[in-house]
């Protein structure tokens, strides 16, 4: 089957909002490392939504963020704070994966829901 640029763009938004509510149920049932992995996979896939709609290519997760700075932090379309916030996800989902005894605690992840639920929300704004 053939999907058109609408259609993906319009699954990955999907994709983004299903995943972020399960960094909210994993977060609620205390499985902390779970939720920065989802957490951080919602941003991701909205992002890659915002690329694919600006026609901007990246195939890998630092191919994304590294269009992402490029054409909306670097030219200030955001807030710098939304670099901030995508670079420490992807960092503390790469630790939760492969670090040795990396346990996240609620303090650590509880405020990032906010966040990332704001990013999701401004990203999608743009799109």
């Amino acid at each position: 089957m053939i999907y058109n640029k609408s259609d993906i763009i319009k699954y990955r938004l999907e994709k983004s909002s299903k995943t972020f509510k399960e960094a909210e149920s994993l977060f609620k049932s205390q499985f902390y490392n779970g939720s920065i992995n989802r957490l951080y996979y919602s941003c991701y896939h909205v992002v890659s939504a915002l690329l694919l709609k600006n026609n901007i290519k990246a195939s890998t997760h630092n191919g994304v963020r590294t269009q992402f700075f490029k054409y909306f932090i670097k030219t200030e379309v955001l807030n710098k704070k939304y670099s901030v916030l995508y670079s420490n996800l992807m960092n503390k989902r790469q630790e939760s994966d492969y670090d040795d005894f990396q346990e996240f605690k609620k303090d650590d992840i509880e405020p990032l829901i906010a966040e990332v639920k704001d990013f999701i929300k401004t990203i999608q704004s743009l799109i």
